[in-house]
């Protein structure tokens, strides 16, 4: 293996985290490769790196000395993209592109839709990406115009410094995905203990999904299976009942699976709309907060949710020239319920 500047660019994540699973939630990595990419780093370079202790990973002489070698290579590409960017966007018509990234949301197709109505002649490209950090750093470094991502609860992200940030909504409640037949799906609200003999289904990948659920079971004195793997996987295990799954409260009806809030409204997440400084975000964010609105009243568990707690987000979204969204097909296995 040769070393590329990936994987001095992780270095100095770790150096700078202080842990390996700090250093892979920024990366939007998951620990296990992180560790593993680490490992292939110091076998190529024949000693240790970092000296791996409780209370974190500390440089050891020779990562010392690699890290003063790296830092500089790291930051010296990071100016190179950067300047290619702006040197090829300057080539452009003013407000000719428009690069959007998202996490997994359910109002990324209304969203979509309604800015190619909104700004016609608008070249407009989506990336989505399971780590809200890796979107972060694109728009940092110049590779998208805004980000629209989500922040757990207690797992705050680390916004590169000098983003302008736009909050959409301050606490979205996270709901539960259940099989039709499981006993609690009888009830509006679910209880959490009503689920303590569930395993629950949890993508660690999704920047700060497992840290927080488990502080939310731990403060509720549960301990329940957990399985660790993506949300289409979830939904397959949801609908057989051999799992439960935090989901998105704007979450579509499935004729094989029931969506319910939680009692309490113990995990949540921040949706924020992230941007370069000067980038102007005016007709990007009215576009995402009706695609919003409108993904919100046509989940009734959340409008009423809405409506119980006055949200003015419960209000109908301001008419466009968008064509109505069509409701989503039910009872199609594999589809991720979180969307």
């Amino acid at each position: 293996m040769e070393l590329e500047v990936r994987h001095l660019r992780a270095l100095c994540a770790i150096a700078d985290a202080g842990s390996l699973h700090q250093a892979a939630r920024r990366l939007g990595v998951s620990q296990p490769s992180l560790t593993t990419q680490l490992r292939r780093i110091e076998n190529v370079l024949g000693a240790e790196l970092f000296r791996r202790e409780r209370t974190g990973c500390r440089p050891t002489s020779l990562g010392q000395a690699v890290l003063s070698r790296a830092r500089p290579l790291v930051d010296g590409m990071s100016d190179l993209v950067a300047e290619a960017l702006a040197e090829a966007e300057a080539a452009l018509p003013r407000g000719s592109r428009l690069r959007i990234g998202s996490t997994a949301s359910r109002v990324i197709g209304n969203w979509l839709r309604r800015l190619r109505v909104a700004l016609p002649g608008t070249d407009i490209s989506l990336r989505v990406d399971v780590s809200a950090h890796a979107l972060l750093r694109s728009v940092e470094e110049g590779r998208l115009d805004v980000a629209f991502v989500h922040e757990v609860e207690g797992s705050p992200l680390a916004v590169p410094e000098g983003l302008e940030q736009r909050v959409l909504v301050d606490r979205e409640p996270q709901f539960i995905s259940l099989s039709r037949d499981h006993p609690a799906a009888r009830r509006r609200v679910v209880e959490l203990g009503d689920l303590a003999g569930d395993p629950w289904m949890v993508d660690p990948t999704v920047d700060g999904e497992w840290d927080g659920v488990r502080r939310v079971l731990g403060a509720a004195g549960l301990n329940p299976p957990v399985l660790h793997g993506d949300y289409l996987t979830a939904a397959s295990l949801v609908v057989l009942g051999e799992a439960v799954a935090p989901c998105q409260p704007t979450s579509g009806p499935r004729d094989d699976m029931v969506i319910r809030p939680l009692l309490g409204d113990p995990l949540a997440v921040r949706l924020l709309l992230a941007s370069r400084p000067g980038t102007d975000t005016e007709v990007v964010y009215a576009q995402l907060e009706d695609a919003y609105r409108d993904a919100a009243r046509r989940a009734s568990g959340y409008h009423e949710w809405l409506l119980r707690h006055r949200s003015p987000l419960a209000r109908t979204p301001r008419p466009s020239a968008v064509p109505a969204v069509q409701p989503v097909p039910t009872a199609r296995k594999g589809v991720d319920p979180r969307r």
